[in-house]
């Protein structure tokens, strides 16, 4: 079973992982989605985010860009990252990562570990 977080402001996955809305986090067994739902972390501190990920079982968390410090954090986690992801649905995030079309962006995951 995979939990995957995408996290979002108005419906749509948010610029900056950081600065979301909250998170939508689906549960996907063998190709389908078994449910969805909202996660808001009970705190604002950005480094406490990869422990509520970890909390909630998440096992991949799909972003655009997000800070360097939270980013190393996540990556000594046993999280899947997907970085640079295009901001789009939620739905149509979530279609990529089932069909393995979801692919990382090189080129902002180096802007962001510069």
């Amino acid at each position: 079973m995979k939990r995957v977080a995408i996290p979002l402001v108005k419906d749509r996955l948010s610029e900056y992982f950081g600065k979301c809305s909250y998170y939508e986090i689906f549960e996907i067994d063998q190709k389908t989605i078994k449910s969805s739902k909202i996660g808001i972390p009970s705190h604002q501190d950005l480094t406490k985010i990869p422990d509520w990920v970890i909390e909630k079982g998440i096992t991949d968390v799909i972003i655009h860009k997000m800070d360097k410090k939270v980013f190393s954090l996540l990556a000594e986690t046993k999280i899947n990252l997907f970085v640079g992801i295009p901001i789009d649905s939620p739905d149509a995030i979530i279609k990529g990562y089932m069909s393995g079309s979801l692919k990382s962006d090189a080129k902002i995951i180096n802007e962001i570990i510069r």
